[in-house]
């Protein structure tokens, strides 16, 4: 007897899209489980402290230093309904990571059964993206809107179908508020796009192919101006929306406030170009890009091995085996562009930045994992047993390998020996200083927290409730996370002889590590842990009392 409500015919009209759907469940859960067991990374820490400060005052404003504003915004109401922890803040990251295998089924049209449904184990099951699926930062989310994007623009060219105009301007606009290696990604859409339109000339259709080809794009573009125009809207009102200045002082643009609208216009879509361009090109210091591009490989050789192995097989069936598909083509020069444009784009050499390359890899890769499952089918149906020994081989070593990774690297220890962990990392487990210090400053009146040491000081300490910060507040990070969620004031002194003694001290106390034994003196009846804060080279002793 069928389940109310349940259609039994629907795995057999649709056996693809029911196989997807399962590994998007198992990949939503893989990203839920444990989501709040690692400590706040740095940038982690600084996202979520600016949250709160947000969701506290109403005031904010973009700043590229802290990344695009789309977390933020979405967080300020995630924390409304939720409350604010390590797995609320990563929460919108892990949904977006756990459904992008469902943007598999946008590509039907243009990919096999069996490739698109190895497009949706790689988006699920690949080390990278689940890792920084798991991360409080707009890389994951960037790849995700971006990819969804391309796939609604497939799905309207194929299908004609404006809901995918409208969706996929959405996508983009979404894509634009999560990060500035955006801009990467426009590069990386025009370099491939000039590519797969260059393959009418490669193939030897000669340049008045060619230029038919550009009168076609022309008429279409024209014949659809109306409902283009409406998704440029689209994408226009979904940038305003996410970088707009929100709860200023009175007259200052204000989202909310109708007599500010042009102000607000204004600096959500020409202040922040400014803003943007001033931290991040004009401001940007150099670095050795040879050793980046090393670095963006051997991330990649880590947490996308075998996904890049399969990519490779993908994209040379592709060119050299007559079909030449031009879904395929776009995605394998997309990923190939990443690995020259991040490597310039970024300040930084992260693991997360090879997730830019990961996701349009796996298109070609599909390809390239299906080939292997067509092979080994073949020989189990004909039951060549040395056939079928070389494809077990094959998954086997894809299976441990990517298996591997995600046991040791994804799930395991934050370590030095963590290969996709990123310095500002925290080495230790950071749970029972939370623990602690809440307990010490339940019911406590004045300040909460004293840091102590050269760099923590900050003259003024009320600065740090809005941005910019000095440098020192950075160096505490990803503390000023955990204790603004504890409503905890703090202050901070240069040495321990500045601390003073007697009842009035506050309940938990921070110090750089050449102080704790001035302060053990002058701290009776208080607890001593060490925690480490990075991988490595930043210690601290946090003093809590008991």
């Amino acid at each position: 007897m069928s389940r109310p409500g349940f259609d039994a015919s629907l795995a057999r009209r649709d056996p693809v899209a029911l196989a997807v759907g399962a590994l998007a469940a198992l990949a939503l859960a893989a990203r839920l489980v444990g989501l709040g067991a690692r400590p706040f990374h740095w940038d982690e820490g600084r996202v979520g402290y600016w949250t709160l400060r947000y969701a506290a005052t109403g005031a904010f404003e973009y700043r590229p230093v802290a990344g695009g504003p789309f977390l933020p915004i979405a967080n300020t109401h995630v924390f409304g309904l939720l409350g604010a922890s390590d797995f609320s803040a990563r929460l919108v990251v892990a949904l977006l990571g756990g459904l992008l295998p469902l943007s598999a089924l946008l590509f039907r049209t243009r990919l096999h059964d069996d490739e698109t449904v190895a497009l949706a184990a790689f988006l699920a099951a690949n080390p990278l993206l689940l890792y920084y699926s798991r991360f409080l930062r707009g890389d994951l989310p960037l790849a995700a809107f971006s990819l969804l994007a391309v796939g609604c623009a497939v799905r309207l060219i194929d299908t004609d179908r404006r809901r995918y105009l409208y969706a996929g301007a959405v996508a983009l606009g979404l894509a634009l508020t999560t990060s500035g290696f955006v801009v990467g990604y426009l590069a990386c859409w025009l370099a491939a796009a000039l590519l797969v339109f260059d393959h009418v000339r490669v193939l030897g259709e000669g340049p008045a192919v060619a230029l038919e080809r550009l009168g076609g794009y022309a008429r279409w573009i024209r014949g659809r101006a109306t409902p283009l125009a409406r998704a440029f809207l689209l994408t226009v009102a979904t940038v305003v929306f996410f970088y707009a200045p929100r709860g200023g002082a009175p007259g200052e643009p204000d989202l909310w406030d109708p007599l500010t609208f042009p102000a607000v216009l204004e600096a959500a879509l020409v202040g922040s170009v400014r803003k943007f361009l001033g931290v991040r090109v004009e401001a940007r210091a150099g670095h050795d890009f040879l050793s980046f591009v090393a670095d963006f490989a051997g991330f990649l050789a880590v947490g996308a091995l075998a996904l890049s192995a399969f990519a490779l097989v993908g994209l040379l069936v592709e060119r050299y085996g007559g079909r030449n598909r031009p879904l395929v083509a776009f995605a394998s020069y997309w990923g190939g562009a990443a690995l020259l444009v991040f490597p310039i784009a970024t300040e930084v050499s992260a693991p997360w930045v090879a997730v830019h390359a990961v996701v349009p890899l796996s298109i070609p890769a599909a390809v390239g994992g299906a080939l292997l499952f067509r092979f080994g089918t073949t020989a189990v149906r004909r039951e060549n047993a040395a056939d079928i020994g070389v494809a077990s081989l094959f998954v086997l070593a894809a299976v441990v390998q990517t298996g591997a990774v995600v046991a040791s690297d994804v799930y395991g220890p934050s370590d030095r020996d963590n290969r996709l962990a990123q310095y500002a990392q925290p080495a230790d487990d950071l749970a029972p200083l939370v623990a602690d210090a809440s307990a010490a400053i339940e019911g406590n009146d004045g300040v909460d927290v004293l840091y102590v040491g050269e760099s923590f000081y900050t003259a003024y300490e009320r600065g740090n409730d809005q941005p910019p910060v000095a440098d020192q507040w950075g160096n505490r990070l990803p503390l000023p996370w955990y204790f603004e969620r504890m409503n905890a004031e703090t202050a901070s002194v240069r040495s321990a002889e500045d601390v003073g003694a007697g009842p009035d001290l506050p309940p938990v106390v921070v110090a750089e590590p050449k102080h704790r034994d001035a302060l053990e003196a002058r701290l009776d009846g208080y607890d001593a842990a060490t925690y480490r804060l990075s991988l490595w080279n930043r210690e601290v002793v946090v003093f809590t009392r008991s």
